[in-house]
């Protein structure tokens, strides 16, 4: 076992791997920009090596230093959270060079999987479903508009080395596939570094359901069942669940068995999550892989008992799997919402700043992965998710309400947040009966246009604890408001700020 890695990223994650690689007795280091040189995931590790500027492409993203770093603190291995080089063909090259091991998959496996057209490809020929469409890049606006012609309207542009909703495009009707074409591979050029578009059939109202694998060394490998990813906006997901809502067992297994199947033809190893897009008559078709630890991973560790970051670990040391697929088990339902640094009522402006008042939800079946501590600063650089919060349930009616009494315990300030949205979601009745696809929060123009601000309630809340304040410096009984804002509903706080 290693005895010091160094986590080649930041927040929640640097954070969460942190605590895990402590677990297993191995001595954490952290790396960071100029602007997170105080942050959370720093104060926890042993070290910390200042990588350079705020900007990513002069820190996190720097392969070169990553390695630099690991040779000044002695750090054996490099595990790369999610994002930023976790998938990069070029840091696992740099560990292989320098005799530093890469916790992921080898170079190889994130090549054929890291371009959409190639990995498209590679799982047609291993005999798994893709979603009809073309195995190559568009060249021009005539090669598009054949391909599309031949997939058949609606189709949905994608870029070959994209991710994260990036230069992704649904084109309804032929005459505006040519400049949806120009357009989408200019955002895959400015995004990805490579302007490749391929054309896909768009399924209508998908589910989003992904696979969680693993594989050893040894040539064994398993999945850990399933996660439900619908809830998204732009591509980008919102919550997650697992187990997925009203899917058939059948269907389950035929999913893990067909992602297993995937994982081996590719010689993975370590973590990976297969994605599918599920139709109404629940057909299957393979989106894409993840080479690399989902952000979504807490609710398969709530449903399963595993930790897959030891697990990355352990199978990166060179040990077997500890089970087989046999023995791995699953009970209950998880939920996990991320909550982010936005307006959503503001078109989700982004609101970085600093945390006068952080207070997460705790309790039993409660989990908080974050980054932050009240006092500390959100950054205007990064990502704005704040924290990711997971509850667990004997079922899922129950997790649902343990979400409903998480976010409602949540207490934040100093930022606006999407913690009313979240709580809009969870109540929606697509939600609650478990028949949702990708395009609920897209119905829900209305209902998001009439939700109050999270701008207002913190205003209503600050003017609120004046009140009180003065109330209570005064020596005067109040009717109108608690020495404090805790459990104060937007209605109360509301009625107090008109009564001030």
């Amino acid at each position: 076992m290693f005895r010091r890695v160094l986590i080649a990223n930041r927040g929640e994650i640097a954070c969460r791997v942190i605590r895990s690689l402590r677990e297993l007795g191995i001595s954490p280091v952290a790396v960071a920009s100029e602007a997170d040189a105080r942050a959370k995931h720093v104060r926890l590790a042993d070290q910390v090596v200042i990588l350079g500027p705020a900007a990513s492409r002069e820190s996190y993203l720097r392969a070169d230093r990553i390695i630099d770093a690991c040779k000044q603190t002695g750090a054996e291995a490099i595990h790369p959270g999610y994002g930023f080089l976790s998938e990069s063909e070029v840091l696992r090259d740099a560990c292989d060079a320098a005799g530093i091991v890469f916790i992921g998959p080898t170079s190889a496996a994130m090549a054929a999987m890291g371009n959409k057209t190639r990995a498209r490809g590679v799982m047609q020929a291993a005999g798994v479903p893709i979603v009809p469409g073309a195995t190559r890049a568009a060249k021009d606006g005539a090669d598009v508009t054949a391909m599309a012609r031949e997939v058949g309207f609606p189709v949905l542009l994608k870029a070959a080395a994209g991710g994260g909703g990036k230069g992704m495009r649904l084109v309804e009707r032929e005459s505006e596939l040519v400049a949806a074409f120009e357009s989408c591979s200019r955002e895959a050029a400015s995004a990805f570094g490579d302007g490749s578009v391929y054309v896909e059939r768009a399924i209508i109202r998908p589910r989003h359901i992904e696979i969680q694998v693993f594989a050893d060394k040894h040539g064994h490998a398993v999945y850990c069942f399933e996660r439900e990813c619908s809830v998204q906006r732009r591509h980008q997901k919102v919550i997650e669940e697992a187990p997925a809502a009203n899917l058939s067992d059948a269907t389950r297994r035929a999913m893990g068995a067909v992602a297993v199947k995937a994982a081996l033809a590719i010689g993975y190893e370590g973590a990976g999550t297969i994605e599918f897009l599920v139709d109404a008559d629940e057909n299957f078709y393979f989106l894409e892989m993840n080479t690399r630890l989902q952000v979504e991973h807490p609710v398969t560790e709530m449903i399963t008992g595993l930790d897959l970051v030891k697990l990355q670990v352990m199978v990166a040391a060179g040990r077997p799997l500890p089970f087989v697929q046999e023995q791995l088990v699953r009970r209950g339902h998880a939920i996990e919402c991320r909550l982010y640094a936005e307006d959503p009522y503001q078109n989700f402006m982004p609101s970085p700043g600093p945390l006068r008042r952080y207070r997460p939800p705790t309790g039993p079946g409660v989990r908080v992965d974050d980054g932050v501590e009240e006092g500390d600063v959100v950054s205007r650089f990064y990502d704005p998710m704040v924290a990711k919060i997971a509850v667990w349930g004997d079922d899922r009616d129950a997790a649902i309400a343990k979400m409903h009494a998480a976010l409602s315990e949540l207490r934040v300030a100093g930022i606006r947040t999407n913690r009313a949205f979240l709580q809009e979601l969870l109540s929606h009745p697509e939600f609650v009966a478990g028949r949702y696809s990708t395009a609920l929060i897209g119905s829900m123009g209305a209902l998001v246009a009439k939700a109050p601000s999270s701008a207002d309630e913190d205003q209503a809340a600050a003017l609120a604890a004046i009140l009180a304040h003065r109330q209570e410096k005064s020596k005067k009984p109040s009717a109108v408001a608690p020495s404090s804002d805790r459990g104060w509903s937007v209605t109360a706080r509301a009625d107090a700020l008109r009564r001030w």
